[in-house]
């Protein structure tokens, strides 16, 4: 019977060293000659020797498994953001655990659970779920926590939010420069912290200059919501000449069925801001005015956090700017805020 697994003691007999010059030639920084070291890795590319990093995290107990809870995973932006947050996890020598999770399928709590059984070193949640109490158990069980545009007021986690009140003054503003004045909202039916921050911050900015905002909501937060949203808001006798849409692939929809069903002229008849950037916002075919997720702050100070150990006791709260990008689905040029 063939041997398959290879030792490091295999490579230490092969190469004429001790186990412990095998060890120190894997371990960055550790004193070892150049000459053991040439030996040493000759004799582990010939055996196909490879270090065990998750047995020796694990003897450290560190296991360098940082896990990341996604949902709706198939959007431009989620997808955006965890391919970089991946790729900056592995060039920081981190191992990414990806668990996938539906609002409405009730996985979360199961899916975190999980990730104390591979005993991560860490979680980040990207989505508006799950419940505290699982951030609580992590926590509890020696996790370290990263919540993405959250508002769990518990004691421990490291918080990265987006400023979404001053976006909201910045999207009322641009629409009264454009010289609008019946104001809507676009929004799903998800209700996590961050879409309903957006709504409630333009709603509340508008009242500040008299004017009521139309709020319509519709299932996720995805494109079709975006042309159902649509239905309702110009069906009325009076519809709205501004839309806010809480992301992107709703004012897509919404745009589409605002020009296709309609009849309505973008911007001449209606203006319409987005939110994330997403690739398609800047197709032609939409052009979209929207505000961009700074995703590469938000990595950074993701990173940063997890991988140094003196933040361990936890970080004042990050809260981040998402400036407005102009494309052509406002009137006028004007830069606002």
């Amino acid at each position: 019977m063939n041997k398959t697994f290879v030792s490091a003691g295999d490579v230490a007999q092969r190469a004429g060293v001790s186990r412990s010059a095998v060890s120190r030639t894997f371990t960055p920084g550790a004193s070892v000659s150049e000459e053991t070291r040439q030996r040493v890795m000759e004799a582990a590319q010939a055996l196909g020797y490879h270090v065990n990093q998750l047995a020796r995290g694990l003897m450290r107990s560190e296991s360098g498994i940082v896990c990341l809870v996604v949902s709706e995973m198939d959007t431009p932006y989620r997808a955006r953001l965890v391919r970089a947050l991946t790729h900056e996890l592995q060039r920081a020598g981190k191992v990414s655990m990806l668990i996938n999770t539906d609002p409405s399928d009730g996985a979360v709590d199961t899916a975190l659970r999980q990730t104390l059984h591979y005993r991560a070193d860490a979680s980040i949640l990207l989505s508006g779920l799950p419940d505290k109490a699982i951030t609580r158990l992590c926590l509890d069980s020696g996790q370290r926590i990263v919540l993405i545009n959250r508002d769990d007021d518990i004691e421990g986690p490291f918080r990265i939010n987006l400023d979404d009140g001053h976006a909201a003054r910045v999207a009322v503003s641009a629409f009264l420069r454009a010289g609008c004045r019946r104001l809507a909202f676009a929004n799903s039916a998800v209700g996590t912290p961050s879409l309903m921050a957006r709504e409630h911050g333009f709603v509340a900015a508008a009242g500040e200059f008299g004017l009521n905002v139309t709020v319509a909501r519709h299932g996720n937060t995805v494109y079709e919501s975006g042309r159902t949203v649509a239905q309702t808001l110009f069906s009325g006798l009076q519809p709205p000449d501004a839309v806010f849409c809480v992301n992107d692939l709703m004012a897509c929809g919404l745009m589409d069925a605002a020009r296709h069903e309609f009849g309505l002229r973008i911007p001449e008849d209606l203006c319409v801001i987005g939110f994330d950037d997403i690739e398609q916002s800047g197709w032609s075919s939409y052009a979209l005015t929207t505000f961009t997720q700074p995703v590469d702050e938000i990595v950074k100070s993701s990173i940063a956090w997890l991988v140094n150990s003196e933040e361990a006791g936890g970080k004042r709260p990050v809260r981040l700017h998402a400036p407005l990008i102009w494309r052509k689905t406002i009137r006028g040029v004007q830069r606002t805020g």
